[in-house]
């Protein structure tokens, strides 16, 4: 069971508060969590800052639609939510600020791999090999790990029981997907140059 991290002082009720200022409170509290975390914020993370039985879901809702017209926004992400600065903003972010260190460093054959993974998950190394037509580097596989763009999936159900590649919740953070359902279909991925066997 997680621990329970809510402040001892921290009114949650709100009851001395009108409703409706109760209400934008609750949502501003979400929204200060979501912009200190650096990662996806859980239901059961930002419940902890607002009313007893209050919809988590509805005040994020509320925050989402207030922002709208801001230069960010809220994204569900995985199981939680998280503030992300918007994609029309990014020309502008990277010609005034300091985002070198979130260069993922990928070359196009590294993308192709991990769009592969990413289409036919949970998929092996023989998988792949299937797929590229050669061995896939243990080098290149330690690179995703590194920058957690995959993890060991479950072991395949075959002789030998090989371990399985999964991509990650920094995976689909990275590249702006709520969930794997976002990933883009073929056509989109062949305009990008991404080769067609690893998402065939």
């Amino acid at each position: 069971m997680p621990k329970d991290r809510s402040e001892p002082d921290l009114d949650r009720e709100l009851e001395e508060l009108p409703a409706e200022l109760r209400w934008r409170e609750w949502m501003r509290r979400i929204e200060g969590v979501l912009f200190a975390s650096a990662s996806p914020v859980p239901r059961e993370g930002l419940a902890r800052v607002v009313g007893q039985g209050v919809s988590v879901d509805l005040l994020v809702e509320d925050l989402a639609a207030d922002l709208e017209g801001r230069a960010f926004e809220v994204v569900n992400v995985s199981a939680g939510w998280i503030l992300r600065t918007r994609t029309a903003y990014a020309p502008a972010i990277r010609a005034a600020a300091d985002v070198g260190t979130q260069d993922l460093g990928l070359r196009d054959f590294d993308i192709a791999v991990l769009a592969a993974i990413a289409y036919h998950q949970p998929i092996t190394r023989d998988g792949l090999k299937d797929i590229f037509g050669k061995e896939i580097s243990r080098d290149l596989i330690g690179r995703l790990h590194a920058r957690d763009l995959i993890a060991t999936g479950p072991r395949a159900p075959r002789r030998g029981a090989p371990y399985t590649f999964v991509t990650t919740e920094t995976f689909l953070l990275a590249f702006g997907l709520e969930t794997l359902r976002d990933l883009p279909d073929r056509e989109q991925m062949e305009d990008a140059g991404v080769a067609a066997a690893a998402i065939g």
